[in-house]
């Protein structure tokens, strides 16, 4: 085999590799839930689409200027994508978090390469970024992976101001 055709196969051979892997760790399709349903302690992480948020979290086209929250307990909201190493991460700790706080806080997912508008409406330029959206008051966004500790703190005093 001469040189061009050993490189051209590896080439091949490599992006072959490289979709098999994307389409292996897509997920979701962006509107399913995570986690199992009732009974064992693990609450479900529900994936947001642009209708779903502006009728669970705000509408910013009839209120553009005006943050009004429509959730009925606090929120944390996961913007992330399926390539990005440190937003797979921080799914498993969401998980946990979202069972331990099962009633006192509702967990998203929004997926920024579907739900461009959304990223845009929150300026999202790097990823894993978080919304943590308490009952009362504005919005907090922050960004990069944190460990559980780490996010147990920021959701019991901005979210639930203990």
């Amino acid at each position: 085999m001469t040189d061009m055709k050993k490189i051209s196969f590896l080439l091949l051979t490599m992006a072959l590799f490289a979709v098999t892997a994307y389409g292996c760790n897509s997920s979701n399709g962006g509107n399913e839930t995570s986690g199992a349903s009732g009974g064992n302690g693990e609450a479900k992480i529900e994936f947001l689409t642009k209708e779903t948020f502006k009728q669970k979290i705000w509408d910013y086209e009839k209120n553009p200027r005006t943050w009004v929250y429509e959730g009925d307990v606090p929120a944390l909201i996961d913007f992330y994508a399926d390539w990005c190493r440190p937003c797979r991460m921080a799914s498993p700790i969401l998980e946990e978090l979202s069972a331990e706080y099962e009633g006192k806080i509702k967990i998203y997912k929004i997926d920024t390469q579907v739900e461009r508008e959304l990223a845009s409406v929150f300026q999202i330029s790097s990823i894993p970024a978080f919304l943590y959206i308490p009952m009362k008051g504005q919005p907090t966004m922050d960004k990069g992976l944190k460990d559980k500790a780490a996010f147990t703190r920021i959701i019991e005093q901005i979210l639930l101001k203990k």
